[in-house]
Parts: structure tokens; C-alpha cells; sequence
């Protein structure tokens, strides 16, 4: 049996295997937004909105978004003006 951890997706609590990656995870909550992360449409932040990779490890009482990816490129963009 694989020890659990909970971790937030969104502000929703989800209890996953700790052996898994941040996207298995993401796929295990909610398929569709999976494959909207795999296709580019959208991305993964922390906590703190900076940009977490797919492959990332999870670990207990992490919090993570899940936002539109091109949201931070407009926001990258509408600082250099």
C-alpha cells in the first residue's frame, strides 16, 4: 500500500499516491484538464502563480492552479510596455 498525501488543485483537496507526478495527479483529479496541460492550453503554477513543471514530484499540503497558459504570456507582455 503507497502512502497518500493530499494536495490542492484549484482549492479543491485531492488525496493521491505520493509516488506520483504533479500531471498524474492532475490526471487522476480531472482528465480533461490533463489534456489541456499536454496540448499547451494550460499550464501549472504554485501557490505563488509561478509556472511548476508537469513532471514535478508532489508532496503533502502543496497547492497548485491550473490557469490558461497564454494568461501569463499577456501578463509577461503588459510588463514590458
Amino acid at each position: 500500500m503507497s502512502e497518500s498525501v493530499r494536495i490542492y488543485i484549484n482549492a479543491k483537496p485531492v488525496d493521491v499516491a505520493a509516488s506520483l507526478t504533479l500531471l498524474e495527479a492532475i490526471e487522476q483529479w480531472d482528465s480533461n484538464q490533463a489534456a489541456a496541460i499536454r496540448s499547451g492550453e494550460r499550464m501549472i503554477t504554485d501557490s505563488r502563480g509561478i509556472p511548476t513543471t508537469a513532471d514535478a514530484p508532489v508532496h503533502n499540503g502543496a497547492i497548485f492552479r491550473i490557469v490558461r497558459a497564454r494568461q501569463l504570456t499577456d501578463e509577461a507582455e503588459d510588463n514590458n510596455l
